[in-house]
């Protein structure tokens, strides 16, 4: 078989077969949770924000609204968002939003969520080609939900300085991200975007030395945020959700956080051989923690925590991802979830169109959340 990245290397692909196995399947449970968390790194430490403090708070459209700053213990403080229905009153169920990845760091948590400035015409049209138009976590705030949106490592308050990226970047991040199909992207904000893309495959080798992982790393500033969350006095119960690369940030949380009550992973599930030919370059590291397919696919490191309740959405005509791969993955989970005692703690839905998590998906989800 040819491989379209591989061309003549197409045939490394049997040989990696050869040399051990690949994609077995991981069962749930204690044994591969371990094996999850020691694969990412940084799972071992007291994960609590340190210097938290309100910057403001606002009210807009239903939503009251605070902004708030911690530090991770390293690099820049992070800047999150906490949205609730105004009047809210008692405890309520909670939700961490997870931005995606999109190509687009110099932005975070802007890309889901409505603060308190009037959001910039690119986060606009952001929210119109992934979202159905609208800033989902203030939609799902609404519906009676406190959410917590922060920026992960990367992206927005927790980015890369541009001047930090041209010292190691050459040409000046010439490659194009996604976020250039964009429309009304600035200048700048193109050219950041394009240089960070470049960058991530330099933070990864980092990492890779450092004894983490990129996923490690963001897997940790989210469990910090989470645990934040978590002790906030007008939280009940915790869930987490997110399209693409916040889908991919959810199944990680699902493996290695305790007591998240519930996940939803919008566009970013496929089995590791479904990506196989033309579907791996375009992800980030984040979806390939190194060394997990020596002892399990990536449906098995979301999946390691089952029974726990999980949601994925699937778009059938995403040009991320194989339908083959998709339904195998599906396939996988029920088969997982089965085997962990409760085949119906998972949901998997399938969608017409393009990458995407819209008005239709987000509704399900929101339902799903409340009922589960």
């Amino acid at each position: 078989m040819n491989y379209q990245h591989l061309g003549v290397y197409s045939d490394l692909v049997a040989e990696a077969h050869r040399q051990h196995t690949i994609y077995p399947l991981a069962l749930p449970g204690a044994a591969t949770q371990r094996k999850v968390r020691e694969v990412l790194g940084w799972c071992d430490r007291p994960e609590q924000a340190h210097d938290v403090r309100v910057e403001r708070t606002w009210q807009k459209d239903g939503v009251a609204g605070e902004e708030i700053t911690w530090s991770v213990g390293y690099g820049p403080r992070t800047a999150a968002w906490l949205l609730k229905p105004v009047n809210a009153t008692g405890k309520l169920p909670a939700v961490l939003a997870l931005h995606d990845h999109g190509g687009f760091k110099y932005y975070g948590k802007e890309k889901i969520a409505d603060g308190p400035a009037t959001p910039a015409p690119v986060i606009r049209e952001w929210w119109k080609k992934s979202y159905g138009g609208r800033a989902w976590a203030n939609a799902l705030a609404r519906t009676g939900f406190v959410v917590l949106v922060h920026d992960t490592f990367l992206w927005g308050s927790r980015k890369f300085h541009l001047e930090d990226m041209q010292q190691t970047v050459e040409s000046g991040g010439e490659r194009r991200a996604a976020s250039d199909a964009v429309a009304n992207i600035p200048a700048e904000v193109a050219r950041y975007n394009a240089m960070a893309d470049t960058h991530e495959h330099i933070v990864s080798k980092y990492g890779n030395i450092l004894g983490a992982s990129l996923p490690g790393i963001v897997a940790h500033e989210d469990r910090i945020a989470l645990n934040y969350l978590r002790s906030r006095p007008e939280v009940d119960s915790v869930s987490c959700m997110g399209l693409s690369g916040g889908g991919n940030r959810a199944g990680m949380l699902r493996a290695t956080a305790e007591g998240l009550k519930a996940a939803v992973v919008v566009g970013l599930m496929s089995t590791y051989p479904g990506l196989l030919g033309r579907h791996v370059a375009t992800h980030t590291w984040m979806f390939f923690p190194f060394n997990w397919a020596r002892y399990g696919d990536w449906p098995d490191l979301v999946a390691c925590q089952a029974p726990a309740p999980l949601l994925v959405q699937y778009d059938l005509e995403d040009d991320l991802f194989t339908v083959e791969g998709m339904r195998a993955a599906d396939a996988r989970l029920k088969q997982l979830y089965k085997l962990a005692g409760n085949e119906s703690a998972y949901t998997g839905q399938f969608y017409p169109g393009p990458h995407k998590f819209d008005l239709e998906m987000q509704a399900a989800a929101f339902e799903w959340l409340t009922k589960v």
